[in-house]
């Protein structure tokens, strides 16, 4: 056995041995971050085997960290709600000698609250790469969210009839109507379909419905563009109005589905992610009208780019791969047990 392989194995024997007890669950968490703790669960899963990992709800963390005895406490979701006693979390962590980290996943949204965490845990991530700086610490550090392979991956059949020219699912924020009124000289001359609560005022092709995942999936599959538009709800954002940066988890669930996306571009975050000829952007109804001419009837361009982008999510963008990025920066701030 050469000496690279015996470390290999004497490292994969380590991780094997940690224990990790993931806690989330917030009394008003949403179903599609609940989704994102399941994906999270699978990604500590693959790197530990399922057998090391554990899911507790937040209210009964404290209580399970004695009965478990895990070796890395790991937090996810929203510190907002006043009633998620991170601190009760970490002191019985500390007690058991577990590294604790929380992974803010709601960030710049809810920034302004961000001290009901930052003195408790041992290392901070967030999903935003601007909002990051504004946690007044040591030891915090950007990790933007994923696509699982479990939940969002469908192979791409170029035979499935698309129906639909241009498809949004989302919840109707201001900033994304305000996008929407602007493309409607174009879009009221394709078959659309904009779905999510708040959009059905806006007449044909707009609904007020809530997908369910396995119908978003089916709906990509029957789209030619699918339109990616940042959310604007700030929680708790007024002390520096941090702007969102980091593309939100749809932006990797859509790729791994398979989907053609259209970028709507607020900063040029996106290019650290895919590039042009995976994902376009736009900015403005000229660069989309380009967009839904270059497109709209080229579905061998579409696939290619969906294609691209896809790999590129499976290689690059799995949970796996951001738990991967937790453990070397544990191991390289020696917080890993």
């Amino acid at each position: 056995m050469s000496e690279v392989q015996e470390r290999e194995d004497t490292g994969h024997a380590k991780l094997a041995q940690q224990r990790v007890l993931v806690c989330s669950g917030g009394r008003y968490e949403s179903q599609a971050n609940a989704q994102i703790r399941e994906s999270i669960m699978d990604g500590w899963a693959e790197c530990f085997g399922e057998e090391n990992v554990a899911a507790v709800h937040i209210s009964g963390a404290a209580a399970s960290i004695s009965r478990l005895k895990p070796t890395i406490v790991f937090a996810i979701g929203s510190y907002l709600p006043e009633s998620t006693y991170f601190g009760e979390v970490c002191r019985e962590a500390k007690k058991a000698g577990a590294t604790t980290v929380f992974w803010a996943t709601e960030d710049p949204y809810e920034q302004d609250a961000n001290y009901r965490i930052a003195d408790d845990f041992d290392i901070i991530f967030s999903c935003d790469r601007w909002g990051h700086n504004f946690y007044q610490r040591d030891r915090v550090f950007h990790l933007p969210l994923a696509a699982s392979l479990k939940l969002h991956y469908a192979p791409i059949d170029e035979n499935v009839e698309k129906s639909i020219d241009v498809l949004f699912c989302g919840v109707a924020f201001t900033s994304r109507k305000d996008i929407v009124r602007n493309l409607m000289p174009t879009l009221r001359n394709l078959n659309i379909k904009i779905v999510g609560p708040g959009w059905g005022e806006l007449g044909i092709g707009f609904s007020d419905a809530r997908i369910e995942k396995a119908q978003l999936i089916e709906l990509y599959r029957r789209s030619k563009l699918v339109l990616n538009l940042g959310r604007s709800l700030h929680f708790e954002n007024k002390r520096f109005m941090i702007s969102p940066s980091t593309p939100g988890p749809r932006t990797f669930e859509a790729a791994a589905a398979g989907a053609f996306q259209v970028f709507h571009e607020d900063t040029y975050e996106l290019r650290r992610y895919f590039k042009p000829d995976e994902i376009p952007t736009f900015s403005n109804k000229v660069d989309f009208d380009k967009l839904v001419t270059r497109y709209i009837d080229d579905a061998p361009a579409r696939f290619d780019a969906a294609r691209r982008a896809q790999a590129r999510t499976l290689n690059e963008h799995t949970y796996g791969d951001r738990i991967r990025d937790v453990i070397a920066v544990l191991r390289r701030e020696k917080l890993l047990p």
